[in-house]
């Protein structure tokens, strides 16, 4: 076998032994999305719903492509309602790029996004990337969502930039996602993040400059979860908008302190978030999750999401 936890979330084929005839093996092949692989099995959410395999029975599997690829029109599509989702303070344009500063708080608030026509050659368009970025004191980082930009991404290998893990764009219908999701009463919604769901954010990227405070509040529709615990602590938080022309719901933060984890709060987050951009006329959520983190990614998996496409964060020469 030659799955790791690193696929979770992808399409895979498993071929698994199901009994013995004339002696001689007999095979079945199951196809669909790995869930969630331990020491012992693992889970396939098939079309025909979930099913779990022994290690010990599987004669062969690995990844297969998805069914289909987005189109560009999607994925730029999709790329644009995530922007609006985690607006940057300060977007300049280089034709059909972003560029994007935020104080340094966060990847995807300072780094360029290279999805259209640049208005000049590629080569160009990377020069000025970097002059954009150096001239702020800041290392230029370029976003490359795949396989859209594979042609910057290439053109970035010969240049000697480094990347970021791979982090997948994950969507599911919010269908889905409610039918999957407890719901329970004591999440609570607020159009303004409390202190303590600050601290939380603070503690997880590091530090909230005012940059950051611009990101999570400038959106329109935007709602902050609050989970608490029977003594008024705060147990779990996510955030919430909704962007895209309404179709999209975007998640972001959804996290459980240590001590609160594998009780189903992150689950009751999401599902009390995609209600509330249910009640808007939205129908599909999105997230963005580093494809190593391998039990996130099974837990979106459980609620529905699929990889829409990928990116990678490019990382450029360094400020002098």
């Amino acid at each position: 076998m030659v799955l790791r936890r690193q696929d979770v979330g992808h399409r895979v084929v498993v071929r698994r032994i199901v009994g013995v005839r004339n002696e001689r093996p007999l095979y079945s092949d199951a196809l669909g999305e790995l869930v969630e692989i331990t020491e012992t099995d693992l889970t396939i959410a098939t079309s025909k719903g979930p099913l779990r395999v022994p290690l010990d029975e599987i004669h062969r599997a690995k990844r297969v492509p998805p069914t289909r690829r987005p189109n560009a029109a999607d994925v730029v599509a999709l790329e644009l309602a995530a922007n609006e989702a985690w607006p940057a303070p300060v977007q300049d344009h280089l034709g059909g790029w972003l560029l994007r500063a935020a104080d340094g708080w966060t990847g995807r608030g300072n780094s360029a996004l290279p999805i259209g026509d640049p208005d000049r050659p590629l080569e160009a368009a990377i020069d000025a990337v970097e002059r954009w970025y150096l001239t702020r004191g800041a290392q230029p980082l370029i976003n490359t969502p795949l396989p859209l930009a594979a042609p910057v991404g290439a053109a970035l290998d010969a240049r000697g930039w480094t990347a970021r893990p791979l982090t997948l764009v994950q969507t599911a219908p919010l269908r889905s996602i409610l039918d999957a999701a407890p719901s329970r009463a004591r999440v609570e919604l607020t159009r303004t993040p409390s202190e303590a769901w600050l601290a939380i954010a603070s503690g997880r990227k590091g530090g909230l400059p005012e940059a950051a405070r611009h990101i999570l509040t400038a959106v329109r529709q935007v709602r902050f979860a609050h989970v608490y615990g029977e003594d008024g602590t705060l147990l779990g938080t996510g955030r919430g908008t909704v962007t895209g022309a309404g179709h999209w719901l975007g998640l972001a933060l959804i996290e459980v302190v240590p001590e609160a984890r594998r009780g189903g709060l992150a689950q009751e987050v999401i599902g009390a978030l995609a209600r509330w951009a249910a009640e808007s006329g939205t129908s599909r959520a999105f997230l963005q999750v580093e494809e190593r983190n391998a039990a996130a990614v099974a837990l979106y998996s459980k609620l529905g999401f699929t990889t829409h496409h990928s990116y990678l964060t490019r990382e450029g020469p360094t400020p002098a």
